[in-house]
């Protein structure tokens, strides 16, 4: 795979200072902020399973079909670029990790929104095989993609449920009852767990699949098992085009929930479109690899609830899945877990912020209601009606 994402140390200092510090000015640089009338659609991605809703909707014509004028996807190697451009309004639609947009909208006082989810799940703890439980990982070290992401959030439950304590400086050899977290570019997991410099990494998919395919190591437990249906990335616009334009925003979400209903019904072409040899070479793996994400296969199934990867047989146990609506219900329980989540870089203002408030104002749910409705219900995603849940999380 010749592609690389940078999630190096220095990247993440870098974000942290864009994410806490307020380094970049909405506007800055060489603004591409819209004119009254311009459909232009300006998507930055990174090349994972995430991104899915938005080049699919960019693949099948999905913005075009609604007046949009989309320019091809932007592909960024880190979490620090796609902020950056977005802050300085290169581009106008981002997915985000969901916890990198409450430290944008709080911690460096952006005016961005959530409008909506682009995807649930799709993560997993992958461990070196000798490794049978999260015990297991003590005195070890653990790699995670970012401190500012639901994988962190995840694997701090999985930890401290089995009684262990977290080091966020890396540390050569920790206790027994100790794990270090190490911020870690996705690309470098795998063969860092096949050198046996980690014991096992978090991560979105594919680098969890590809692992497996490589017999690099096992997913140890899926993020969407000690969550369910948790929203991993999300759809983060400018908030003066929702304001000023919300037509255009409108429009834009359409093209997302419809690309996300989709996917759901076009899986293996949906791996397909992905692909590194597909017509968009929107992501460098291949198709095997996104085919084991994508796609049930009943066989690997029954080996992960046998292997304890799956446990709740009633929740959602689909590797990925796709629908749009942002619960406030997860928007609460995000803040609250944010605030018991150890994190490296400037965390203060999470003692202050309100779940409920955070519900409410980090999110503007007009749009994806709308289009929502306008595909048949959440019924149309196999959901119940209604736009409230109760979040199941049981590490």
């Amino acid at each position: 795979m010749g592609f690389k994402l940078d999630l190096t140390r220095r990247e993440f200092l870098r974000l942290s200072a864009l994410l806490t510090g307020g380094a970049v000015v909405a506007g800055a640089g060489r603004s591409l902020a819209a004119a009254d009338g311009d459909q232009t659609v300006r998507i930055g991605y990174l090349p994972i399973t995430d991104s899915a809703p938005l080049l699919i909707a960019h693949a099948n014509g999905l913005f075009e079909a609604e007046g949009l004028a989309p320019e091809k996807p932007r592909l960024f190697r880190s979490w620090s670029q796609v902020v950056e451009s977005f802050m300085a309004e290169q581009i106008n639609v981002v997915h985000l990790l969901s916890p990198i947009t409450v430290f944008a909208r709080y911690g460096s006082k952006f005016p961005g929104k959530i409008t909506a989810w682009n995807h649930m799940a799709g993560s997993a703890l992958t461990v070196a095989p000798e490794i049978n439980s999260v015990s297991e990982l003590g005195g070890q070290k653990v790699a995670i993609p970012f401190w500012y992401s639901i994988h962190n959030v995840v694997l701090q439950m999985l930890l401290r449920k089995a009684g262990l304590k977290l080091l966020t400086q890396p540390a050569d050899k920790p206790a027994p009852d100790e794990v270090s977290l190490v911020v870690m570019a996705p690309a470098d997991m795998g063969p860092a767990l096949a050198q046996k410099s980690i014991a096992g990494f978090i991560v979105a998919e594919p680098f969890n699949a590809a692992a497996e395919l490589k017999n690099i190591g096992k997913v140890l437990r899926f993020t969407g098992d000690v969550w369910n249906n948790h929203a991993c990335c999300v759809v983060f616009q400018h908030q003066k085009d929702l304001e000023q334009r919300p037509e255009w925003a409108q429009k834009v979400v359409n093209a997302v929930v419809k690309a996300q209903l989709w996917i759901r019904a076009n899986r293996v072409q949906s791996a397909a479109v992905l692909a590194d040899d597909g017509p968009g070479a929107y992501t460098p793996f291949p198709k095997q690899v996104l085919d084991r994400v994508l796609n049930e296969d009943k066989k690997l199934e029954d080996g992960y609830f046998a292997s304890g990867a799956n446990r709740h047989r009633d929740w959602n146990h689909e590797r990925i899945d796709f629908q749009p609506y942002p619960y406030p219900s997860y928007t609460k329980a995000l803040v609250r877990a944010l605030k018991e989540t150890v994190m490296e870089g400037d965390t203060g203002f999470l003692s202050e912020l309100d779940p409920d408030f955070a519900a409410q104002d980090l999110v503007d749910d007009r749009f994806v209601i709308e289009a929502v409705k306008a595909v048949g219900g959440l019924e149309a995603f196999g959901l119940s009606p209604g736009f409230d849940r109760t979040e199941l999380i049981e590490a």
